[in-house]
């Protein structure tokens, strides 16, 4: 060896020594070997422990190497087989060899990295295998436009070269390992910190997100999860975008994908175009990848749009009732490899546990909310009870009409069909409702109830299906809706056809589909709530006037329950308003009050059109006012007097406003019709001619204001303010 052989070595051996960066030491070994030996390309090939696979450790353009550009690209940072490559002839063989490079390009056509040396006018080959303890590491390839001339001496220096430069991949590769699992550590102990830190879904797998990004290279992140109460479909449950290398990420909502990208508005399509292949782990990159996009217009669109062309799949759990899977993807094919992957999987516990503990932690904050909404309903179930003084739902009375409803009440109530109350303002609607419930084998859990006349119509929506964070002004907090509350119980829509016709068309589908979303959400929920709807119009006319959908009343009417006036169960009358004497003669302070035959004649000549809210009210005030033994019904009687069906008796001179008004002979008995056309012509003349509103005629008659100027119209009453 001369002495510029071992300044050569000993410069090698230095550079081993003390440099760690493998960039730099490959540049200096490179650079040193081009003092003895001239070449225009420069490689290191390893292989793995099995020589089955390669990959390429280092490539340097020495000399004046016009590659194509893509030819130059990031080297991938995996193993691909050593079988089908010329390779495959170098470790069957492995001693220095001289190649000329025409004579492997006949017999590996197809071998790209051939293809792009021919091209460049590169045609010979020096391969020098490297060794470490006595196993094969890879080779080092010297690459020439001219034969080199190398000597017997030259091939002695280039195997003691090689001898060193294994050492040095030997090195590199062990630190490369080291520093692999510290990051690995370290990315485990950050995602244990964020664990332990966030309990909310979006920063906890931001900061998740934000820590695999250190180590492992992504412009996308996306954690999906299948459930069996959402379907078959993949939901999106974290979604983040990385604009550029470098910059924070940036969640992605599925509004803002819905509107950028067209593929998104088949959410269901979407998630059956991908299901099987993100039920697998899978590494696609480069073609592998756009052939995935040729086959998926989702991977197609990101392909296209955001120049995705690696992406890498995870899944985190494959259970009988759900699933979860991470992806990633990026620009760069060359971002994934078997490190990556094997980091991502090391993560896969840690993410399954976040997953486990937002599940439990939002389950818990649910039922928290539902425990707290139904104590709220029970507590007003028991007051209404306490109220009506008919425990369990009893109806009070004894006609024919009540005892066919408790009939119809007694078939339905242990089915789930669904039920449809009519009658007029008053009637009993809701008590029957309480008493089918009452009944069913779900009087277990809440009986819900909605007034659909008594919240606007924008609110109606969020009070039947709730609505998320955010989705309105001032929805600081998620709330759960009627429906999702009311899951194994029953759901009780009073005065239905109010409903506006869009939210018809959302009820239809909870009826039909048993689904619904909150406002602002884009997940899929289920309910098992049985549905019992009242109205006192009558929705036949609504539908053929266009103000209630056709559908959605033949779904409703199931079963039908028409409840008759009181003027048509006068027989009851009695009966309730003894109930109601005895119920509120206790909350006033007024017990054992007794009412004279005469009195409850007169009330059941009344034609009450509030009808039973209408006489206890009437009861009520006529309690209030009575200060002995007796009811004083006529201290409760309107202005203009009550319209009697017959003569008052002796011991009635209460029950009219004075004794002197009474007619010396009877008076002639009116019809129903005139009777109720005085009844409300009494009312708005003490309201002055107003409807609605505090001072209006419904209020004083108990009635909903449309439904008096229904009958207002019915009965040829003209609306006319006095004093106006």
């Amino acid at each position: 060896m001369t002495q510029a052989d071992d300044t050569l070595l000993l410069h090698l051996n230095e550079a081993i020594a003390t440099l760690r960066d493998k960039d730099e030491l490959f540049t200096i070994v490179t650079t040193q070997l081009r003092l003895i030996f001239p070449f225009d390309l420069i490689g290191i090939s390893i292989f793995d422990a099995e020589l089955k696979n390669k990959r390429l450790f280092f490539r340097s353009y020495a000399g004046p190497v016009s590659l194509p550009e893509h030819a130059g690209a990031a080297m991938p940072p995996y193993f691909t087989p050593i079988a089908g490559s010329p390779i495959e002839l170098l470790r069957d063989d492995p001693r220095l060899q001289r190649v000329e490079l025409p004579d492997y390009f006949a017999k590996y056509p197809d071998f790209e990295p051939f293809r792009h040396m021919q091209q460049a006018g590169l045609r010979y080959l020096t391969a020098v295998p490297l060794r470490a303890a006595g196993r094969l590491l890879g080779f080092l390839m010297l690459t020439a436009r001219r034969r080199p001339e190398l000597t017997l001496a030259d091939e002695q220096l280039l195997e003691k070269i090689s001898s060193l430069v294994a050492v040095a991949v030997a090195n590199t590769l062990t630190f490369e390992d080291v520093a692999r699992r510290e990051r690995e550590r370290s990315l485990q102990l950050n995602v244990t910190h964020a664990l332990l830190h966030y309990k909310e879904r979006e920063p906890l797998f931001r900061a998740i997100a934000e820590e695999l990004g250190r180590v492992v290279p992504f412009s996308y992140f996306s954690l999906r999860v299948q459930r069996a109460t959402a379907g078959r479909a993949f939901e999106a449950f974290a979604e983040f975008m990385r604009p550029a290398a470098g910059e924070p990420l940036a969640a992605l909502s599925p509004a803002t994908l819905r509107a950028a990208d067209p593929s998104l508005r088949d959410p269901d399509g979407i998630s059956q175009q991908l299901h099987e292949l993100l039920k697998n782990p899978g590494l696609f990159a480069g073609p592998d990848f756009k052939a995935l996009a040729v086959r998926f217009p989702r991977l197609r669109y990101v392909y296209e749009a955001y120049h995705t062309r690696a992406m890498l799949i995870a899944p985190v759990w494959q259970r009988p009732d759900s699933a979860a899977v991470l992806t990633l993807a990026a620009a760069d094919e060359n971002a994934f490899g078997p490190d990556e992957h094997t980091t991502v999987q090391s993560l896969l516990p840690q993410v399954a546990l976040a997953l486990e503990n937002l599940f439990a932690f939002e389950e818990l904050e649910n039922l928290k909310a539902q425990i707290e909404q139904e104590r709220s309903y029970l507590i007003d179930e028991i007051n209404a009870t306490a109220r009506s003084g008919a425990p369990n739902g009893l109806l009070v009375g004894h006609s024919p009409a009540l005892r066919e409803t408790q009939r119809l009440i007694g078939q339905v109530a242990p089915t789930a069909a669904t039920v449809l109350i009519s009658g007029e303002t008053g009637t009993g609607k809701e008590l029957v409702a309480r008493a089918i419930h009452t009944a069913s084998p779900r009087h277990g859990r809440a009986l819900v109830k909605l007034n659909c006349a008594a919240l606007p119509a924008q609110l109606i929506e969020s009070e039947l299906f709730g609505h998320e964070k955010g989705a309105f002004t001032g929805a600081v907090e998620r709330r759960i809706g009627k429906f999702e509350l009311a899951d194994g119980g029953t759901i009780f829509l009073d005065e239905v056809g109010e409903l506006p016709l869009d939210l018809q068309a959302k009820l239809l589908r909870v009826l039909q589909e048993k689904e619904f979303e909150r406002l602002g959400g884009s997940k899929v929920l289920r309910t098992d709530a049985r549905v019992i709807a009242a109205t006192n119009r009558v929705l036949a006319d609504e539908v053929a006037a266009g103000r209630f959908r056709a559908d959605l009343y033949y779904r409703l009417n199931v079963f039908p329950i028409a409840l008759a006036p009181l003027r048509e169960r006068r027989p009851d009358i009695e009966p309730l308003a003894r109930h109601f004497i005895h119920l509120l003669g206790k909350r006033l302070g007024k017990p054992n009050l007794a009412l004279r035959p005469a009195d409850l004649a007169a009330l059941q000549a009344n034609p009450w059109p509030g009808n039973i809210r209408e006489l206890e009210h009437t009861l009520e005030r006529a309690l209030i006012l009575s200060p002995g033994p007796w009811v004083e019904i006529s201290q409760s009687a309107p202005s203009g007097g009550w319209p009697l069906a017959g003569p008052p008796p002796d011991d009635t001179r209460l029950l009219l406003p004075t004794a002197a008004s009474q007619p010396a002979q009877p008076p002639a008995v009116k019809t129903l019709r005139d009777q109720e056309r005085d009844h409300i012509l009494a009312a708005l003349a003490q309201t002055g001619g107003r409807v609605s509103g505090r001072q209006g005629a419904a209020l004083l008659l108990d009635i909903n204001p449309k439904t008096l100027e229904a009958r207002m119209k019915k009965l040829g009453i003209r609306r006319v303010l006095v004093g106006v």
